[in-house]
């Protein structure tokens, strides 16, 4: 679209939540619009306040492309917190972006070759951490990142709003009033972020799981409505990875329509070899499966859905915060020796000895995937710092470079040595390090290509930046307490949902991974694993991955999500490297051509 001065020019994907009320400003500005878009509001935001002042003036989800005519420069934006993606190269002086990485194939000219360092981060995580990506001198730009190119030399990378300015800037000035007006104030803004999100002009439901974030998310949207709020779930045969009576029993109480879909293990196991269409890089999270599944199936009812991710990140429910808390500050006082002595016995007990016992522990005290968790304890306790426990908690490999043959992993925000001085607290340094990285690069990549991959649109109310910024003004002890995780939040919605509905061990979306790939996905994981295959990429040391694979199908749990990591890539490398990267048929996505970055 055009600026009606015919200045600027825009392509945008994504969603702006406050688009009314900027129309409004403009509108008072004498601008008078030919529709009722928000891309005309940003567009002609541009043309009368430049392209910096809008962008910062948006609340939503995006990725932004903008080409000023007059100047001849063009801008790439993206949101906040990183909730859709923009990937853009520079190419023998053509600049490509687009929201997919497949959609820099259209140009006949691009001759993508695999980054190796990008390999081995993501054998550490799972996922390919931004600014990187699979590619060679291609790049995700960052959350809240604002590129500019023009002709005159090479790209200003920037950023229009800045996370770890927000976390000093809230510790320097946390709100100082009580508890009770602390609840008030983020039930109101809780409804505001959530009621902006409900506006659409296509049917609007919500993912419920029945825990703490989903349901607070369907809690106010019920506020919000006069009718039912349409709420979904999935349910599993096996009832170790189950949600669905947790989601049915908060459903019931709010008052929505709610509709449980059960998923056979069939259902599920058709997904995964599409995952590899669906992501356009690797990317190993396992939850991708139940999370394309869900969205699957709520796209049918409905085109909007709305999501409680971020509540981990923002109200400190992750496990690993409170292991930091309870477990590494009273453990640091012990010599090193003990605690390396304590660790060895810890994971002397395999994994599944550990998740047998647990089935003799009553429900409400069960931690899930007990074994695995023990393990990774145990990890902690044999590291000399608390970066260090963060490190180890974050990584499916220590040591990734080990599989892969001429590696050197790229290093990511988790590795800069300088936030200890703007963070002391260890607990806020891995809360930012996760909003930054595994936030947008895991959680928020995983939901954005499940669900549009069936033209399902996710919206993320407790990514709101203006919540963002209010969560990290609040002192720690209101934000969480020793064995009481997302406190303030479980406060707010305990207005809304009695506690014994929601009060249960934190599962998280998975699968039963270890049965699949030694049962019934072991022929398709045997094909990947194939030894001669492996030679033939040339990227992995064969050997040492085949044994990690021998280990695992004796039954040694310990390596299956790395297993998992590998066969991904595999299947990845499988589908996209051996594509031409001639013209596939689509037209030429968004480039220009700037020959003086030749």
């Amino acid at each position: 679209m055009m600026s009606s001065n015919g200045r600027y020019t825009i392509t945008f994907n994504g969603e702006i939540y406050n688009f009314r009320e900027l129309r409004s400003e403009l509108e008072d500005r004498g601008v008078r619009f030919r529709g009722h878009s928000d891309t005309e509001v940003i567009v002609e935001g541009c043309a009368q306040w430049g392209v910096n002042s809008t962008i910062s003036r948006l609340n939503g989800m995006f990725a932004i492309a903008v080409w000023d005519v007059r100047e001849r420069q063009l801008f790439l934006a993206r949101d906040r917190m990183g909730e859709k993606p923009l990937y853009w190269a520079i190419c023998d002086g053509l600049v490509l972006f687009g929201s997919e990485l497949k959609a820099l194939r259209a140009d006949p000219g691009w001759r993508p070759s695999l980054c190796r360092g990008a390999i081995a981060a993501f054998l550490r995580h799972n996922y390919v951490p931004g600014p990187f990506t699979i590619y060679q001198d291609v790049y995700k730009l960052p959350p809240a990142g604002l590129v500019k190119i023009g002709e005159a030399g090479g790209p200003e990378i920037g950023a229009y709003w800045d996370l770890a300015g927000v976390v000093s800037q809230g510790r320097r000035n946390p709100l100082r009033v009580d508890e009770e007006e602390l609840v008030d104030e983020l039930d109101e803004l809780l409804h505001d972020v959530v009621s902006r999100r409900m506006v659409a002009d296509v049917p609007v439901g919500a993912f419920l799981s029945g825990g703490y974030d989903s349901s607070m998310v369907v809690a106010l949207m019920q506020r919000a409505s006069p009718k039912p709020v349409k709420t979904f779930t999935i349910s599993f045969e096996n009832a170790a990875f189950d949600e669905s009576k947790h989601a049915e029993a908060v459903a019931k109480h709010l008052g929505t329509e709610h509709t449980t879909f059960p998923v056979s293990g069939a259902e599920a196991l058709d997904v995964v070899p599409n995952l590899a269409e669906m992501y356009d890089e690797p990317f190993a999270d396992s939850s991708q499966v139940p999370t394309h599944i869900v969205s699957a199936l709520t796209r049918n009812r409905v085109t909007v859905a709305l999501s409680g991710d971020g509540g981990d990140e923002l109200f400190s429910g992750y496990n690993r915060y409170q292991w930091a808390e309870t477990v590494w500050r009273p453990s640091a006082k012990t010599p090193l020796a003990f605690r390396r002595l304590a660790s060895s016995s810890i994971r002397v007990v395999p994994p599944r000895v550990y998740d047998g016992i647990a089935r003799y522990i009553p429900y409400l005290r069960r931690v899930p995937q007990v074994g695995h968790k023990a393990h990774r304890l145990a990890q902690t306790l044999s590291v000399p710092s608390i970066d260090s426990v963060y490190y180890q908690l974050v990584s499916h490999h220590q040591n990734p470079i080990e599989l892969l043959k001429g590696s050197q992993e790229v290093r990511a925000a988790c590795w800069d040595q300088n936030l200890k001085g703007l963070m002391p607290d260890p607990v806020d340094r891995m809360r930012y390090l996760d909003m930054c990285t595994y936030l947008p690069d895991d959680i928020l990549t995983k939901v954005d290509r499940a669900s549009m991959a069936v033209a399902l649109e996710v919206r993320v109310p407790l990514l709101d930046h203006r919540l963002v910024e209010w969560v990290w003004r609040l002192p720690s002890s209101q934000n969480a307490r020793a064995g009481r995780p997302k406190h303030l939040l479980r406060r707010v919605l305990s207005r809304y949902v009695p506690d014994h509905l929601v009060e249960r061990p934190k599962m998280g979306f998975g699968v039963p991974l270890a049965d699949w790939l030694r049962g019934p996905l072991r022929e398709w994981a045997e094909d990947l694993m194939n030894k001669a295959g492996l030679n033939a990429d040339g990227i992995f040391d064969v050997e040492a991955v085949r044994s990690l694979w021998t280990e695992f199908l004796s039954g040694d749990d310990r390596r299956y999500y790395l297993m998992w990591n590998i066969l991904m890539f595999q299947a990845w490398h499988r589908r996209w490297c051996g594509a031409s990267v001639a013209h596939t048929g689509g037209k030429r996505l968004a480039s220009l051509e700037l020959r003086t970055l030749s």
